[in-house]
């Protein structure tokens, strides 16, 4: 985990070569308290992916325990059969 000060943002070639290292967030301080965090654009990516991702699992936990779930076979059927397949 890389810690940098506010003022390293005026290095951006800098700041971007840490979090190209880094392969993750560069938390920026301000008077020592945590302010920012900076990363590269394909470890944001991956990051939204993965809450996407997770969102969809706890959404599909969620309509299991509240019963809003069907057959496998049934939907195949109904499937077939509204559609002539």
């Amino acid at each position: 985990m890389q810690i940098i000060p506010m003022r390293d943002l005026k290095n951006t070639v800098e700041v971007e070569r840490r979090c190209a290292e880094e392969n993750g967030p560069v938390y920026v301080t301000k008077n020592g308290y945590g302010r920012l965090v900076v990363m590269d654009i394909d470890y944001y990516e991956r990051t939204m992916q993965k809450m996407y991702e997770a969102k969809a699992v706890i959404e599909g936990l969620e309509d299991i325990k509240a019963g809003r779930t069907v057959d496998g076979d049934a939907a195949i059927s109904n499937i077939r059969s509204k559609y002539g397949i």
